[in-house]
């Protein structure tokens, strides 16, 4: 099977009103599952592990079947314990009155070596001066890494992880996540890990699923998705700002040209619109750059917008401004933070948006 398909899940689940409908396939990599709360995102991973059980559809590893319940075909279900898939879960879950060395050895309690193999384990998350401390004793992040050691203690191919660092600080988030992809890369796991953090996300994830209402949305490298996201339920899971609705009142061979609620804008697109047909638009706060005057002359490389800035708020890469545009709707604009918000004392604000930053949506199907 191809490294990119190592794991391919396809379930279906009907829980109440929610319908849980997960695509999606991984490699020998990490991959993020991100989205809101309710989205589904924990209930995948359960299914993966064997703690939940889908209506139909198919679990494979390798090509192996954890789970397949199908029309025409006998139905599979391999037990939990079988299935040698390592989960962490966001609060430890080790057990308080067994040292760090027990806790781990637990999992290898069929085996003659148990001891052993957990100290080997809890040298590989740089653990082995603590396998005598119990929980109580450890820091959160270090009960973390028994987590993790406990988790890797079967031999697991597989490793799902959800939110496992979210109750801790950046500086040991940040130790965590590269602990773990030294262990991903070293061990050659498949790894998806949920998070509700954006830039934890793009720390970890070779990949990120994008989950919104049971469905993954999109799946792709971090990149791609912040550059091009499929659709607006994409770019609403992101957090993405400057999102509206635009009528397209002409189609040239260099563009589309939008109404926007009063104001003309241009995206250079060569995907085919429809003249009054509406449209999803979006614009990334940090591609609006302030001018000092809008140029006189026709240019074709550039949309210009001016309005009153209502917010300043400054930052460490970048400050963020609120402004509202002639249209009375408001837009946020990321100044690098190397400019002094000091410059921007005037509440009147001029921009420049290169038409091709200016993204036009795909509808949601």
């Amino acid at each position: 099977m191809a490294q990119d398909k190592r794991l391919v899940v396809d379930i279906e689940k009907q829980f109440g009103a929610f319908h849980l409908q997960i695509r999606l396939a991984v490699g020998t990599e990490i991959c993020v599952l991100f989205g809101p709360s309710g989205a589904g995102k924990t209930q995948t991973l359960n299914a993966i592990a064997g703690l939940m059980t889908p209506d139909n559809g198919d679990i494979t590893l390798d090509g192996a079947a954890f789970f397949r319940r199908r029309n025409a075909e006998a139905t599979v279900n391999l037990p939990a314990r079988q299935r040698h898939v390592g989960y962490v879960f966001q609060q430890y879950a080790l057990f308080p009155h067994l040292t760090a060395l027990e806790n781990v050895a637990y999992a290898l309690w069929r085996r003659r070596d148990a001891r052993q193999r957990a100290s080997e384990l809890l040298e590989r998350m740089h653990l082995e001066g603590l396998a005598d401390r119990y929980p109580a004793e450890l820091s959160g992040g270090q009960q973390q890494r028994v987590a993790i050691a406990r988790a890797l203690a079967a031999e697991s191919k597989v490793l799902l992880l959800d939110e496992p660092f979210s109750a801790l600080d950046r500086a040991i988030r940040e130790r965590l996540h590269q602990d773990l992809l030294a262990l991903q890369t070293e061990a050659q796991l498949v790894v998806l890990y949920v998070t509700h953090n954006l830039e934890d996300a793009f720390a970890i994830g070779a990949k990120l699923a994008i989950v919104y209402d049971g469905k993954v949305e999109q799946i792709a490298a971090p990149e791609q998705i912040i550059r091009h996201p499929a659709n607006a339920n994409v770019v609403k899971t992101l957090g993405i700002a400057n999102l509206f609705e635009a009528q397209i009142t002409g189609v040239t061979a260099t563009g589309v040209q939008l109404d926007w609620q009063g104001i003309k804008l241009e995206a250079a697109t060569s995907q085919g619109y429809e003249v009054g047909a509406t449209v999803t638009a979006y614009i990334r706060p940090e591609e609006l750059q302030v001018i000092a005057e809008i140029p006189h002359s026709e240019d074709t490389t550039y949309n210009y917008l001016s309005g009153t800035i209502t917010r300043r708020q400054a930052g460490y890469q970048f400050h963020t401004l609120r402004v509202r545009l002639a249209n009375a709707q408001e837009i946020e604009v990321a100044v690098p933070a190397s400019q002094s918000l000091a410059t921007l004392a005037d509440d009147t604000i001029r921009l420049a948006l290169a038409k091709t930053a200016l993204r036009l949506l795909p509808p949601v199907i």
